[in-house]
C-alpha cells in the first residue's frame, strides 16, 4: 500500500495522519506540543510520536512523501532543530522526504485548493499569512505571547487573568470566579502567585471559560480579540484570493470567530482538518496532480 504522511503540530498538540493516494485517513495520531519555537528538540519527538500513532502498523517504507505545518517554523532551519527532526525520521524508518513549512500554509490548504489567498489563524497563538503558491509569503503577528500573538487564546487567557486580577472583589463572580475556580485560588494574591508559577501557554487553556461566559467582561474580551485579529489581517492589504480562518478559535463556533466574521466584508472559508490539509499538499506534489484532479481530492479529504 502506497501512503502519504500529514502534519499539523502547534504550541499545544500534535496531529499527524496517514493517507492512500485516493485520499482515505487510515491512520490519526497525536502527541503533545510541537512548535520548536518554544519546545525545542521536544517537538521533533512529540512529531515523531504522532506520525509513530498515524502510521500504527502500516510499513513506513511505503510512505512516499511527507508534508507538515509547523507553528514556529522560523527555527527550522537550526542545525539542532534540523538533526532532531533527521533523527525521528530515521527512527520511525521514514525514507521519503517529509516537507515542513509554517502552519500557516497547511491551515489554508485545509480549507481551500487554491494556491494563493490569505489565512487568519488563531488558536493558542494567531497570525496572518498570505500564500502564494502554496508557500508563505508575508506574514503579520505571529511574534508569540510577549510580543504579540494579538487576539490568540493564549492572549485571551492572559488578558482574563490580568483584568481579573485589577478588579478582584472579596466575592468574585461571573468570569471572574471561573477563573479563581481554575487556577484554585481564594484571593488576588493567590492568583498573582499562580499567575506567575505557569507557563505562558497554559493560559491557552482559560481562553474556552471565556468564550463561554455571559459575564460583561468576557464579552468585551472576546470582542476585542476578534478586532484584533481583523487588525491582524488587514495589515497584509486585499488578499489575493480566498481567505480561510483556521485555529481553534475561529473554527469552532465561538464569539471571538463571530466577531471575526461580522468585521470581514467578503466571504470566507474555514479550515478543517490541517493535517489532513497536509496530506493533501503532500499527495498533490507526489503524483504531480493537475488543478482539476487535486480540487476533486480535496473535496473528498476536506468536505
Amino acid at each position: 500500500m502506497v501512503l502519504v504522511v500529514g502534519v499539523d503540530a502547534g504550541g499545544t498538540a500534535s496531529r499527524a495522519v496517514v493517507a492512500t493516494p485516493d485520499g482515505k485517513i487510515v491512520g490519526r495520531g497525536s502527541a503533545g506540543p510541537g512548535n520548536p519555537a518554544s519546545a525545542g528538540a521536544a517537538a521533533a519527538r512529540s512529531i515523531g510520536t504522532a506520525v509513530r500513532a498515524a502510521l500504527g502498523g502500516h510499513d513506513p517504507g511505503s510512505v512516499i512523501a511527507g508534508a507538515g505545518g509547523v507553528a514556529g517554523a522560523s527555527v527550522l532551519s537550526d542545525p539542532a532543530i534540523v538533526a532532531a527532526f533527521d533523527a525521528e525520521w530515521a527512527g520511525l524508518g521514514l525514507t521519503c522526504p517529509v516537507e515542513l513549512t509554517g502552519d500557516a500554509v497547511t491551515a489554508f490548504a485545509a480549507g481551500v485548493p487554491a494556491p494563493r489567498g490569505a489565512v487568519l489563524i488563531a488558536g493558542t497563538g494567531a497570525v496572518a499569512a498570505r500564500v502564494e503558491n502554496w508557500r508563505v509569503g508575508r506574514t503579520a503577528d505571529g511574534l508569540g505571547w510577549l510580543l504579540g500573538d494579538e487576539g490568540s487564546g493564549l492572549w485571551l487567557g492572559l488578558e482574563a487573568v490580568r483584568r481579573v486580577a485589577r478588579s478582584w472583589t472579596s466575592t468574585p463572580d461571573g468570569l471572574a470566579a471561573a477563573v479563581a475556580a481554575h487556577a484554585g485560588v481564594r484571593s488576588c494574591d493567590e492568583l498573582v502567585h499562580w499567575a506567575g508559577r505557569q507557563h505562558p501557554a497554559a493560559f491557552a487553556a482559560l481562553a474556552p471559560l471565556v468564550c463561554a461566559s455571559d459575564d460583561p467582561l468576557a464579552a468585551r474580551l472576546t470582542a476585542e480579540a476578534g478586532a484584533r485579529l481583523v487588525a491582524t489581517l488587514g495589515e497584509l492589504g486585499a488578499p489575493d484570493g480566498p481567505v480561510v480562518l483556521a485555529g481553534g478559535l475561529l473554527t469552532e463556533p465561538t464569539p471571538v470567530r463571530e466577531a471575526v466574521l461580522t468585521a470581514l466584508p467578503g466571504p470566507v472559508a474555514t479550515a478543517h482538518d490541517p493535517a489532513a490539509g497536509a496530506a493533501w499538499l503532500a499527495l498533490r506534489r507526489a503524483l504531480d496532480l493537475d488543478a482539476g484532479t487535486a480540487a476533486d481530492l480535496h473535496r473528498r479529504m476536506l468536505p
